[in-house]
């Protein structure tokens, strides 16, 4: 019997943190309380870490769908990063798929304006970065997660690459 290979332990490198100014929701199918297909423009924002920094540019949208207290949710927009040792920015596409559920009783608490954190949400993404480039190829070449949470008009995303 061959030995079986040795296996590695997920490990995660944050990279920066996602500020993005969104717009109100509005319904492009089913209903304002949350049922069906929605949309929220993308107004701008911010991401700083140790790993990038820069702004979101305004435009784009995140499209999300609604059933009972689960979003499965389909953003796509640009950011632009500074380059290293101040080389100018750079133009990156942002595509961020994933899921947001919660229990009734969060859900209660968000209505009535109370935050809630990462850990009693399950707002869980999923990047495809793309961009040309050479400096930023390790955006486009590696796998990337994020931990979302909301705050009044902006979701906030740490991004993590998964290493």
């Amino acid at each position: 019997m061959t030995p079986a290979p040795e296996l590695i332990e997920p490990a995660f490198e944050f990279c920066f943190e996602l500020r993005v100014d969104v717009a109100d929701a509005i319904p492009v199918g089913g209903s304002d309380e949350g049922e069906g297909l929605h949309f929220a423009g993308i107004n701008g924002g911010a991401f700083e870490g140790p790993r990038l920094r820069g702004r979101i540019l305004p435009g784009g949208g995140d499209w999300w769908h609604g059933r009972g207290l689960t979003v499965r949710l389909d953003a796509r927009y640009v950011i632009e990063a500074e380059l290293p040792g101040g080389a100018g920015r750079a133009a990156i596409d942002v595509v961020n798929r994933g899921t947001w559920r919660t229990e009734p009783e969060s859900f209660e608490r968000m209505l009535a304006g109370e935050p809630v954190g990462e850990r009693e949400l399950y707002y869980r993404t999923a990047f495809v970065f793309q961009t040309e480039h050479p400096q930023l190829q390790w955006l486009a070449e590696s796998q990337f997660v994020g931990y979302a949470r909301p705050e009044p008009g902006r979701v906030v995303i740490r991004v993590f690459r998964l290493v």
